[in-house]
Parts: C-alpha cells; structure tokens; sequence
C-alpha cells in the first residue's frame, strides 16, 4: 500500500489469506514444514498530519519439525500485531544505544507491505524450539575407544568434595 495514496480522515481495512501455494512459499521462506492456515486482518489508521498505526490480528496454523525428535509438531498462533510508523524518528549516531520503550515503532515507509508485516509477525509468533509431547531428551555418551565415558557426575567437580569433606568430619568423631 502506498500511504500517500490513502485516506486521512478514516482507517483502511485489510485482510490477507494466502492461497496454498503462498502459504507453502512462506513456509519454504520461514524453513518450516508448512502452515495449514493463515490468515492477517486489520486497519492501518492515520495518526496526525504523516505517521500511521497498523493493528490487526494474525491468524496461523504452523507445522514445524519437533527439535527433538523431528517429528512434525502443529502450532496454533492468535496474535494482536500493532506497529507505529512513525515519520520523525531521530537519528542515532551513538556507538552503544538503549533500546526505545516502545518496540513497535518503525520509520515511516513510502509504502507499506502489510504481506511482509505478516510474515514477519508470523515468524516472531512461532515457537523457537517445538517439542513433540511425547518427545524427551535422552543421555548420550561418546568416547574413544578404550576410554570410559564423561557422565554427568563427572562434570561436578564439587560434587566429590562434600563426599570427601563428610567422610574427614567422620573420622574427627
């Protein structure tokens, strides 16, 4: 959308549901297994003389590989998306910068490509690491030939000194 072609005085409606075909593009794009639903619903609303407020609700039925297991795992998503787009937004020149408050203000573009807002709330929205139910993380040990393997017990090496330190308050007795 190109916001200077828009009206002013009211919001602009939108509503994105990508056919099979895109939604298999952005699932290929998001290196997911699919999405079996997907759908972006909104109003882009004028906020003063030049800045704009998106808010819309995202919509999403993902697949994506357990990090476990690799089996596929469905994922739900509802979310409210709301950006600010802001068009005095200053310039920072500082090395080191604290983040703004407010995360969901971005420059003001010439155009606004709600397709790409979508996808970018869909893949904040998305688990970062699906697990399967049923999935659990076992214990493996490797180790060379002839070497016995690090356990876990291994790996605290205080561990022995409280066994130690017991034993030298026994002997005290």
């Amino acid at each position: 959308m190109r916001l200077a072609d828009l009206p002013t005085k009211r919001p602009t409606q939108f509503s994105l549901a990508p056919d099979a075909a895109a939604r298999k593009a952005i699932a290929q794009h998001l290196a997911i297994v699919g999405i079996k639903k997907l759908t972006f619903e909104g109003t882009l609303t004028p906020q003063g003389k030049s800045d704009w407020a998106l808010s819309a609700k995202l919509g999403a039925t993902v697949v994506q590989e357990c990090v476990v297991t690799l089996a596929p795992v469905t994922t739900r998503i509802d979310e409210p998306v709301i950006r600010r787009y802001m068009a005095d937004i200053p310039e920072i020149e500082a090395s080191e910068v604290e983040m703004a408050l407010d995360e969901a203000i971005d420059p003001l573009p010439d155009t606004l490509d709600v397709g790409l807002v979508m996808i970018e709330a869909l893949s904040l929205a998305m688990p970062p690491y699906p697990r399967a139910s049923d999935a659990e993380l076992g214990s493996v040990a490797f180790s060379a030939p002839g070497i016995a393997p690090m356990s876990d017990d291994d790996a605290k090496p205080f561990a022995g000194l409280g066994a130690l330190r017991e034993s030298l308050e026994k002997k005290d007795e």
